[in-house]
């Protein structure tokens, strides 16, 4: 015991500052609930703060899935000048590119505008569990334990990190026969390049369109052309797979993938890099997220001179800056109440105890090799509120890429804007669990439902609308 530390007590204590914690925290803190958010960096947000465009606003249709407090962001940003908003996409559905530096100041303004109460600084370091409920999770910073008792806890870790110390059951890895494999999509290191000539790189696409073309395991609508990619700043690239394929077989390839990802940001000339990829990762470990970092560096600088090298457009590039972490794209699911699973994803399933649409493509990146599996769906599903909430320990919800889904529907609903929307809804029945002294599902779920709405989210299709371009 450390008779140094401190003792702390709020009604709900959301533990990670990523897009599903954040959601969950503003959405807590407008109900009047109150909450400490915590995360281990110096600002909040996560990998809404690298580089990576918000994906999950808009289904295959153009039908707008996601408002609420995501759009919030949004349209703040808009107003600064960094964002474009939404467009549709034939790849991604849609894309929604943003200035990541800007971000962190918009994410502070709403904060502080909700009354969130952030710890940052500190790492999560053991969760108290008795008779079954989650009592107190304890945090280290600078030296200072501080033990936090809270109503109710919401586990936003990306990694399952709070479920794990309370020895919940979870899941990690794909499926394979019906069986859990060990193979975990890999991590990747965002970078920043500025001198960027997108008209002659254009161009270029335009005169050998074959760059766009992509294998069997990437089902891609008709009109992702360099015509479409020209027509907008806010666009996402992938392509190039003949180019890295060629250097590749020259021994001139620095990266285990056969694309080259690049989000166009909203500042003339800058691009972040979405193509590092780090196999065999599994960032819930500590010793190989280390090795990550140090094997994603050592990546950037011979990829940026392939690019001078071998693309036109990207002569003049130079590095402006990296990601201040690795990204983890899957790690732990923990297991809840309900888990949502491919069928039901694929059949548009949309239960009446939904907090949240989930819109995205599912979209699986090789752990092994460097091809990546795209599908689309045809209507959004989902996301349930039991899919939210442990089945082992009380007290205890989840939000972000930890909630309770299948590997495979995981490749869709990871995506930040999808994280953010399931989190408003988990923040609200955490509020009200908290202030009637109930358990997370003994909330009216409907009542969630009807608050939702009420801040404008999307919880069908009866709810949304096309968008006009």
């Amino acid at each position: 015991m450390n008779n140094n530390r401190q003792i702390i007590k709020t009604q709900v204590l959301v533990l990670g500052g990523g897009s599903g914690g954040l959601g969950a925290a503003l959405s807590a803190a407008r109900e009047g609930a109150e909450t400490i958010i915590v995360d281990r960096q110096g600002f909040l947000g996560g990998n809404m703060t690298i580089g990576l465009p918000l994906l999950g606003f808009l289904d295959a249709q153009e039908r707008v899935t996601t408002k609420g407090l995501a759009q919030e962001l949004v349209d703040r940003l808009i107003e600064l000048g960094g964002s474009f908003g939404h467009r549709e996409c034939p790849l991604h559905n849609s894309t929604t590119v943003i200035d990541p530096n800007l971000m962190r100041i918009v994410i502070f303004e709403k904060v502080k505008q909700y009354g969130v109460h952030p710890l940052l600084h500190c790492e999560i370091i053991d969760a108290k569990v008795e008779n079954g409920e989650l009592k107190s999770v304890i945090v280290k910073g600078k030296g200072q334990e501080i033990e936090i008792f809270a109503d109710v806890f919401v586990d936003s870790t990306g990694d399952g990190d709070v479920g794990y110390l309370s020895g919940v059951d979870y899941e990690k890895g794909q499926y394979s026969k019906g069986e859990i494999k060990k193979e975990i999509q890999p991590g990747t290191l965002m970078f920043t390049v500025g001198g960027f000539k997108l008209d002659k790189f254009m161009d270029y696409l335009e005169d050998h369109p074959e760059e766009l073309k992509h294998g069997d395991s990437m089902k891609i609508r008709p009109g992702y052309t360099a015509e479409f990619l020209r027509a907008s700043k806010n666009h996402v690239h992938v392509g190039l797979k003949n180019t890295v394929s060629k250097l590749r077989e020259e021994g001139k390839c620095p990266i285990d993938r056969d694309t080259i990802i690049y989000i166009n940001l909203p500042k003339d000339g800058y691009i972040a890099i979405n193509s590092i990829r780090i196999k065999n990762f599994d960032g819930s470990n500590v010793e190989e997220l280390s090795k990550g970092e140090i094997d994603g560096h050592l990546q950037i600088l011979p990829l940026i001179e392939m690019l001078k090298e071998n693309v036109p457009g990207f002569e003049d590039i130079y590095l402006a800056s990296i990601a201040p972490f690795v990204g983890v794209r899957e790690s732990r699911r923990i297991v809840g109440k309900q888990m949502i699973r491919e069928e039901a994803a694929l059949k548009g399933e949309v239960p009446e105890d939904t907090i949240a649409l989930g819109s995205y493509i599912i979209d699986i990146h090789s752990g092994s090799d460097d091809s990546t599996i795209i599908k689309s769906l045809k209507d959004p599903y989902g996301i349930t509120y039991g899919a939210t909430i442990s089945k082992d320990v009380k007290r205890l919800m989840l939000s972000g890429r930890c909630i309770s889904v299948d590997p495979v529907v995981f490749g869709s609903s990871r995506v930040m804007a999808t994280c953010m929307a399931v989190g408003e809804g988990v923040g609200i029945g955490a509020a009200l669990a908290a202030q009637q002294d109930i358990l997370p599902e003994e909330v009216d779920v409907q009542v969630i439902r009807r608050k939702l709405r009420e801040y404008g989210a999307i919880l069908s299709l009866e709810d949304s609308s096309t968008v006009v371009n």
